[in-house]
């Protein structure tokens, strides 16, 4: 047995059953199964497939990613092949997928996010969507995720489209002030939501100093990477003891996640989940090492399940 196999590490969410607490973000994995030649996909809990959207996206030109010194800035602009074609040649090969599939909408309109939505609940190997209203390198991508009335209407229309399928709402992390994160959470699990994931890129700008022009060719983008997991920590610990922990909703924690001892410190937040990303980009083997970690985490710990140090951070006073 491997660490990443480890049965202490199997994880709950809103009933499935995922063999760890590591998934692969959406927008760093591909569709579906692009990594499986540098990565084994049965070690890792999931994989979200990129955002699909009602029509299809070519995205923005490039550059549309950059590294930073602390993380990525991207505009990718939700470039995907949209619902149509996905179902025709990317679903066909999800039952092959030796993970479970979650997949990723975004849209301009609650009609476009239910549509599309609709049509993945007809897929057995897509056990739940992730809803992403929080993109903040299209125009309109984060509106969703910072107003609390229309997320509501956002998600009660998605949950009405579906029947056993789960529904996960990626929330932004500009939602801050009144309404905040909190409010805009309780939002969403009031309307449905069966899971949270918390939170998404946060807006940023490079400029190069010799040309004197941003470095996106979409002007600014979304900043991954470590520099954003201290903003993760704090979303997901606001979230989980707001609200999420007495509603028995779970959270996925995403953000700088690139060791075990990031994933740790959003496990102890309150996250049952967490999702790498931009760390896939320097080393796509990065999931299984840090599964490995959690493991010999539990050890030190003495804790018997990964499930027991879910939201277990200690009061420091």
């Amino acid at each position: 047995m491997t660490r990443s196999d480890d049965p202490r590490l199997r994880t709950d969410l809103a009933g499935i059953s995922l063999r760890n607490p590591v998934i692969l973000a959406a927008g760093t994995a591909g569709l579906c199964d692009e990594l499986a030649g540098v990565l084994d996909l049965s070690r890792v809990g999931a994989v979200v497939t990129k955002s699909i959207t009602r029509e299809p996206r070519t995205g923005n030109p490039t550059w549309r990613i950059v590294p930073t010194k602390a993380g990525l800035l991207n505009a990718i602009g939700l470039a995907n092949p949209g619902i149509d074609r996905f179902m025709d040649e990317i679903a066909p090969r999800l039952a092959d997928v030796p993970t479970k599939v979650i997949g990723s909408i975004a849209g301009t309109s609650i009609e476009d996010y239910a549509h599309v939505a609709g049509a993945m609940d007809t897929l057995t190997e897509i056990p739940a969507v992730e809803l992403n209203v929080s993109c903040p390198n299209v125009h309109g991508g984060t509106e969703f995720g910072t107003d609390p009335e229309v997320l509501h209407r956002l998600v009660a229309e998605v949950r009405a489209r579906l029947g056993q399928t789960k529904l996960c709402v990626k929330l932004s992390p500009i939602a801050v002030g009144r309404p905040g994160m909190v409010e805009v959470a309780a939002a969403a699990i009031e309307a449905g939501a069966d899971i949270l994931t918390i939170a998404n890129t946060i807006p940023a700008m490079g400029i190069d100093v010799r040309t004197r022009r941003p470095v996106l060719s979409n002007i600014t983008g979304g900043l991954s990477g470590p520099a954003v997991h201290p903003v993760a920590v704090k979303l997901v610990h606001d979230v989980y003891v707001g609200v999420a922990k007495k509603a028995r909703v779970p959270i996925v924690g995403v953000g700088g996640v690139s060791s075990w001892d990031d994933a740790a410190e959003l496990i102890l937040a309150g996250a049952g989940a967490v999702q790498v990303g931009t760390i896939l980009f320097a080393d796509p083997k990065a999931p299984i090492r840090i599964a490995r970690g959690l493991g010999r985490w539990l050890d030190s710990q003495r804790i018997g399940t990964i499930g027991g140090m879910v939201g277990q951070v200690l009061d420091g006073r």
